[in-house]
């Protein structure tokens, strides 16, 4: 028979794990929306300097040769905006389910 006092350090101990959990994506996803806008703001400051040098180009090879960086450096700023953002949101999945991987663990019987 399940005791009274049990059944409401259950329900406390679930509610704790749902708290934490929120707690834990609401501050990931800040986190997340942060990056996105340090990425959003240097690609912006990026693409305005490219813009500026290529206006003062004189020459054909000139621009071909700055579009080949700027193509090259937005290539390279969006592999690794697009790593670090990916880590950020594995990062979010493992910390949300933390908390109620402990509450499974506890009633998941052992082999």
């Amino acid at each position: 028979m399940v005791n009274v006092e049990e059944f409401q350090k259950y329900g406390k101990e679930q509610f704790d794990a749902a708290v934490a959990s929120a707690n834990t994506f609401s501050s990931s996803l800040q986190t997340i929306a942060a990056a996105y806008g340090d990425y959003a703001k240097k690609s912006f400051e990026d693409t305005k300097s490219f813009a500026e040098k290529l206006a003062g180009v004189k020459s054909f090879d000139k621009a071909i040769e700055v579009q080949t960086e700027f193509a090259k450096s937005s290539y390279e700023t969006l592999v690794a905006e697009s790593q670090k953002i990916g880590t950020l949101y594995s990062d979010l999945a493992k910390q949300a389910y933390k908390p109620l991987e402990t509450l499974v663990a506890k009633f998941t019987p052992a082999h």
